[in-house]
């Protein structure tokens, strides 16, 4: 409601949903499925169901698979310094479950659904914002406008309607705006120029944001598996994107996706 509201206020934002039509519009009615109802509600069933950390370590898999099919979707072959940093964050992950943070059947059965709708909307994210057809506030709000209708609506059916405190419409509106709104315009902004794949890798940076916050807040704490699975994580995420750009750099030419 808050990015359809400025949308509609902003001249040029309001042209550009007015122009919206044919394929490209149903990509966004798509990548809002996708990226916004199967992807966040799986991701917060399964956060209901385990430990934050054991979630996240189950997307920082993401690369390896948006690596394997960006070629062939996207056509961005991916680098060698690339896979390397896929390959971390994969045995980071490993490292991270070997610690054994309780996962359940109901947790890991969302967080792989997770997992594949992650993997395409990091796909499809990148196809729509490369074509460059509408700028990145109205794709974001239109395809959020899709996949929060069908949350809220999943949601009413699933579990009625719930008596929210004070305080849980604060964390609301918290996550609506900064974690929501905010952050998925920047996120589509910087798909115009990162590759699929680089994109994948940066986002793998959470886990290791979740896991030292779920430590402090959720009492969630780390033993010497977590600690090393989120270092293998945090250097993968390095190689794959701060290690492409020095690359780039020395060759002269711009980053993959530039």
């Amino acid at each position: 409601m808050l990015l359809l509201g400025w949308a509609a206020a902003v001249p040029r934002h309001r042209c550009g949903l007015q122009e919206l039509c044919g394929r490209f519009l149903l990509r966004l009615v798509v990548l809002g499925v996708v990226l916004y109802a199967l992807t966040q509600g799986a991701m917060f069933v399964a956060l209901d169901h385990q430990p934050a950390a054991t979630t996240s370590l189950v997307l920082a898999l993401t690369p390896l698979l948006v690596a394997g099919l960006s070629s062939l979707s996207l056509g961005e072959a991916p680098r060698v310094h690339q896979l390397a940093g896929a390959g971390l964050v994969a045995a980071g992950a490993w490292a991270f479950f070997s610690g054994g943070l309780g996962a359940t059947a109901i947790g890991m059965a969302a967080a792989v659904v997770g997992l594949a709708a992650n993997t395409a909307s990091s796909l499809l994210g990148r196809a729509v914002n490369r074509a460059g057809e509408a700028e990145p506030l109205v794709v974001t709000a239109v395809s959020m406008a899709v996949g929060a209708a069908l949350l809220l609506a999943t949601g009413l059916v699933v579990e009625g309607l719930p008596s929210v405190s004070v305080r849980g419409w604060l964390i609301v509106a918290w996550l609506a705006v900064v974690n929501t709104a905010v952050a998925f315009t920047w996120w589509n902004l910087s798909l115009r120029r990162l590759s699929a794949l680089e994109s994948a890798v940066i986002n793998t940076s959470m886990p290791a944001q979740i896991a030292a916050l779920a430590w402090v807040f959720l009492d969630e704490p780390l033993g010497a598996g977590e600690i090393l699975g989120v270092m293998l994580v945090t250097g993968g995420v390095l190689l794959a994107s701060l290690g492409g750009a020095a690359l780039a750099r020395r060759a002269g030419e711009r980053p993959a996706g530039g």
